[in-house]
């Protein structure tokens, strides 16, 4: 049993926490350098969404700016894109890379992409499984009520579902916006390549968020084994 001081199994998840780290500061630093770059078109991100959403027949569909730096997100709920203050009306490759990306999940929720549909279909469940699961989790401890701590457990193990299933939704968007920004000539191969590599730091953040779920779940049980001896 643990006792009331330095929790050894803290240590799980310090690879996390690292990797976690390192994917803020590589896209950061990624997009911070690419957003530099200006697109020898000379398009802006929101006119390369709309014509890229023209494209699969969605042109009539609301492109918002939206407040923040790298906020940019397509809305499944009212089939919105909503672009940041760091790309909207950007000509930067890396701010064209971003906007392509949301729009990839546009054409995914147009063709009922799986993976898409199945991460939205959970988002409730998970938020409420997220919010109880640690404090049940906890209360189960202190209580001596295994019972409990295995709900909370279960509970966090959507937690990890939900961010495991995002890693295909993430990755699937960005093949896509990199395949429509080459197949249009939107940007030429130089460019293309800086596009690509915001797009796979991005892509390192939600790798991080899953290990970080994986190995905050193997804490929890073996806290809970240990409470068993």
């Amino acid at each position: 049993m643990f006792g009331y001081g330095l929790d050894p199994t803290i240590i799980i998840i310090i690879p996390a926490l690292l990797l976690s780290m390192w994917a803020q500061h590589r896209v950061s630093s990624t997009f911070s350098e690419y957003s530099k770059v200006t697109a020898r078109n000379n398009v802006t991100a929101d006119g390369v969404a709309r014509m890229l959403l023209t494209l699969y027949g969605m042109g009539n569909m609301p492109i918002n700016h939206v407040s923040g730096n790298l906020t940019d997100h397509y809305n499944p709920q009212n089939k919105t894109l909503n672009l940041s203050d760091s790309v909207y009306n950007s000509r930067s490759i890396a701010s064209i890379g971003v906007a392509a990306h949301e729009v990839g999940h546009a054409i995914q929720h147009n063709e009922a992409y799986t993976p898409l549909l199945f991460r939205n279909s959970i988002v409730p469940v998970v938020n409420i499984a997220s919010t109880a699961s640690m404090p049940l989790f906890m209360i189960g401890l202190i209580a001596g009520m295994m019972s409990l701590v295995n709900i909370g457990i279960i509970l966090f193990t959507g937690t990890l579902i939900f961010h495991l299933v995002t890693l295909p939704v993430e990755i699937n968007a960005s093949s896509r916006a990199l395949t429509l920004l080459e197949q249009t000539h939107t940007l030429n191969s130089q460019e293309l390549a800086g596009a690509k590599k915001v797009l796979t730091a991005a892509a390192w953040t939600y790798i991080a968020a899953a290990l970080m779920s994986l190995l905050q779940l193997v804490r929890l049980i073996m806290i809970r084994n240990s409470r068993r001896r």
